[in-house]
């Protein structure tokens, strides 16, 4: 683990990192003596195969591994289960600090954790993030329905739609919560092993609402919009830096949730449910999904990955790929987020009662 810097530190730092190149390795240098050669990297996702997060780890693993010392194969290990706290807890359990298993959460994995549901063996003060990837999400319709855009929206109303979902407490909680403030009548069916279970339900027709992450809705979802299948009606949207709802800018045509309230009730959303969708948003978006190492990493193992990281995501890979896969969100990296995933997962004792009572009252949730 690293030691405190101190204040009188802080002043020479630009001279100590001089001195470290005389008498030691610097942060760079270590990280370039890590040599992961012949190695085999477990990617752990803990969703089934085919949605967004587990889109997000294989768009991400061969820019990594090109990066990483030694260029190791990186191997995505899907472990769903339990709203993904299967795969967390095993990586909780089992991961150990030579660099060789990292995690991919997402949403699903920190709702529950803020929950304190009973499923999470998990902690994350106990995981160093590398990456941490802010990402949208857009709600679509069957045209089945006979709406055109979220304006029609009020012609849903006494009208059961139907919501394949993986549980309540999973990241589904943003558009569970989002159409009962909308005042839809919802007849949500657990037991999805993922959002891409939920697209094929709807695929099959066995649902007629559908919600999917940025980049599982432009890389599996667009081609049902183009063959007039699936209806876009609104983007959650993103939060500016006074927390206020602004459209998604990888979907600028698209009005963002508050938007298609205002257009089907005649007024602004507000009230103690709105401002809970707003922090479960924040905490489910704003660092949506994430890269992690054990927390007692050696730090010249963590300083490794971190700079593969930053190289991947400047890479000409990336760019040339990453609007079409992930959408137009800027890649925090490091430091940056350590910090964005301190923000998400902080939540006030009045959000969580509120929410944990909803949840209870609507879908028989137990804590």
């Amino acid at each position: 683990m690293k030691s405190k810097t101190s204040p009188y530190s802080k002043l020479i730092k630009g001279a100590a990192l001089g001195m470290a190149c005389g008498i030691g390795l610097s942060l760079s240098a270590m990280a370039q003596a890590v040599d992961f050669s012949g190695e085999r990297v477990e990617f752990i996702m803990p969703f089934k195969e085919g949605g967004g997060s587990d889109t997000w780890a294989r768009f991400f693993s061969p820019l990594i591994s090109e990066q990483l010392p030694g260029q190791p194969a990186i191997v995505v290990k899907n472990i769903p289960g339990g709203g993904s706290t299967k795969g967390a807890n095993i990586f909780q359990q089992r991961a150990g600090t030579d660099g060789l298993t990292v995690l991919g959460t997402s949403g699903s994995t920190q709702f529950p954790y803020l929950l304190g549901d009973p499923r999470v063996n998990y902690e994350y003060k106990d995981w160093k993030a590398v990456l941490a990837s802010p990402t949208g999400g857009v709600f679509y319709v069957s045209a089945d329905l006979g709406i055109k855009s979220a304006a029609d929206l009020r012609k849903l109303k006494g009208v059961e739609v139907k919501y394949a979902s993986q549980g309540a407490t999973s990241l589904d909680l943003i558009p569970l919560l989002a159409m009962d403030i909308m005042g839809l009548d919802v007849n949500a069916i657990f037991g999805m092993k993922g959002r891409g279970a939920g697209r094929l339900a709807f695929e099959r027709g066995e649902v007629n609402v559908d919600y999917q992450t940025s980049s599982a809705y432009l890389t599996k979802v667009l081609p049902l919009v183009e063959e007039g299948k699936a209806v876009p009606i609104m983007s959650w949207g993103v939060l500016d830096e006074d927390g206020n709802l602004q459209r998604d800018p990888t979907f600028p045509d698209l009005p963002h949730f508050a938007e298609a309230y205002e257009m089907m009730h005649g007024k602004k959303p507000s009230g103690i449910e709105f401002k809970v969708w707003k922090t479960f948003f924040a905490a489910g978006f704003a660092a949506q999904k994430g890269l992690f190492l054990p927390k007692e990493t050696p730090d010249e193992v963590v300083d490794a990955w971190t700079e593969a990281v930053k190289k991947a995501v400047a890479s000409e890979g990336f760019k040339a790929r990453s609007e079409e896969m992930l959408g137009s969100y800027p890649q925090a990296v490091g430091k940056q987020a350590q910090k964005a995933f301190a923000i998400a997962l902080d939540i006030t004792d009045g959000d969580k009662e509120w929410i944990r009572n909803w949840l209870t009252e609507k879908y028989g949730t137990q804590f």
